[in-house]
């Protein structure tokens, strides 16, 4: 007689071992290319900032000072889409390769005329962070240390009518943030809380509440209640409030100094040495951040 040879294959049992092996080796490997992908976008947003940065630095070559964080006959700015309002990003396109949308736009009219439309609905790819789900405007300048309306007074380095000189940030260039991160509900052309904000917070709950009223959306799963406001505190009025800055990377926002380095900081740093890196002129010295 012949032997017979049983025919070799899978049993039930082994296919689904098999399978949640594999299974199990994709739910490993899918965090680790979010991660890679993450650390990607992290680096295309510190290039975009980069970028902007160099655009100021250009700016203040030619005339001799930053471009004013926002233009308006009067202060503080109210946040309700009227008046002049003329942003410092409308100021140095033509430093980033945006002549022709500096160009379109009607100076002689506010940034919020429908003359100007065309231009404002066009958001160049350097102020998009690519984290950011929705685009839009994702950068502004410092123009203040602590929560404060919009005005001519402010001690950052981008704000009203300001016209600051690389010489009267006496605290250090390396040691003043210039601009940083936000998750914008406004329009990169406005001068407003779209585009300037303050070192009161990075990634703050309070930030997050009032992006998500004015938005509609929900950031990082946070809570829908209502941020409290604290014993003796002042109510803030959402006309004139400004925030902080705001970032979807995890833990952190990246800022661009004064001197042009781009750095990522903690949203967890010493509270006193982040007001400090917001305010051009305080006198205090700062070891480390």
């Amino acid at each position: 007689m012949k032997n017979q040879r049983t025919r070799q294959g899978f049993t039930a049992i082994e296919l689904l071992v098999v399978i949640s092996i594999i299974a199990i080796l994709i739910a490993l490997l899918l965090p680790a290319v979010q991660q890679a992908r993450e650390a990607a976008r992290r680096t295309q947003c510190k290039n975009n900032m980069m970028q902007i940065g160099l655009a100021l630095h250009s700016y203040h070559h030619t005339h001799q000072m930053l471009p004013p964080g926002s233009i308006n006959p009067t202060g503080p700015i109210k946040h309700d889409g009227k008046g002049y309002q003329y942003s410092w990003t409308t100021q140095i396109l033509p430093y980033l390769d945006e002549q022709l949308a500096y160009k379109k736009l009607d100076f002689s009219k506010s940034i919020h005329d429908v003359a100007n439309s065309e231009v404002i609905f066009r958001t160049s790819p350097v102020f998009t962070c690519p984290s950011s789900p929705s685009g839009g405007n994702a950068y502004a300048g410092c123009h203040n240390d602590v929560e404060t309306a919009i005005d001519i007074e402010n001690n950052g380095v981008l704000f009203l009518n300001s016209s600051v000189r690389f010489r009267d940030v006496t605290d250090g260039r390396r040691a003043t943030v210039m601009i940083g991160e936000v998750i914008s509900t406004g329009n990169w052309s406005y001068g407003t809380r779209a585009t300037l904000r303050n070192m009161s917070g990075l990634n703050s709950s309070k930030d997050v509440s009032f992006y998500r009223e004015a938005s509609g959306n929900n950031y990082y799963g946070f809570p829908d209640e209502e941020i409290a406001e604290e014993d003796g505190e002042v109510a803030i009025d959402p006309i004139l409030f400004v925030g902080g800055f705001l970032s979807y990377h995890t833990g952190g926002v990246n800022f661009c100094f004064v001197d042009g380095s781009v750095r990522f900081l903690s949203q967890n740093m010493d509270g006193q040495v982040r007001l400090n890196l917001g305010n051009r002129h305080d006198g205090n010295l700062i070891e480390g951040f």
